[in-house]
């Protein structure tokens, strides 16, 4: 089964931006490399049991087991230590990425409060994307009932855009809704 956002990207928005950049080789059209969900949780370092829960929330919202990410140094003022648990983040790729990123653009933007668009501006330089999303309520697979804390994660999409201008075009022609 093709998933439908991959299906739109080869049918509609390779053609659009081989129109509007006027590519010569087809391997140069940008495309969605991989997103990367990451949650910092230094707030419950100390209690394994609610950075288990966080854990699971993650890989509930992605479908894929975090990797759990270490402190690389030890910072006195914020009571880490070098090898401490303080994160956890998600790499997807293939039919995942595009799976993820159907679900985050139809059914948890539109559950935002107060949502006017994302905004367009939030790129690194290097046709990469940033969100931050406020709370993982937004998401459907995450249940009110048994969630312990409103937290909160960012959400990059990796392109292999060259210059903002690609990937915004990119993000905008797969249905990522920008603020006018």
């Amino acid at each position: 089964m093709e998933n439908r956002l991959k299906e739109r990207y080869t049918k509609d928005v390779v053609p659009a931006l081989i129109k509007e950049y006027g590519y010569k080789n087809i391997n140069e059209v940008p495309k969605l490399e991989k997103i990367v969900l990451n949650m910092g949780l230094g707030d419950v370092k100390d209690n394994s049991k609610s950075f288990n829960l966080a854990v699971e929330e993650l890989a509930v919202i992605s479908g894929q087991k975090p990797v759990v990410t270490n402190a690389k140094k030890s910072v006195a003022n914020f009571k880490v230590r070098e090898g401490m648990k303080i994160g956890a983040k998600v790499t997807l790729r293939g039919t995942r990425m595009y799976e993820f990123m159907d679900k985050f653009i139809s059914i948890a933007l539109p559950r935002v409060r107060d949502f006017r668009g994302v905004s367009p501006t939030a790129f690194d330089g290097r046709g990469n994307y940033s969100y931050g999303v406020k709370e993982q309520l937004i998401f459907p697979e995450i249940v009110y009932d048994k969630i312990e804390k409103i937290r909160g994660f960012d959400i990059c999409f990796v392109t292999t855009a060259k210059t903002d201008d690609e990937a915004r075009s990119l993000l905008k022609l797969m249905g990522m809704p920008f603020k006018a």
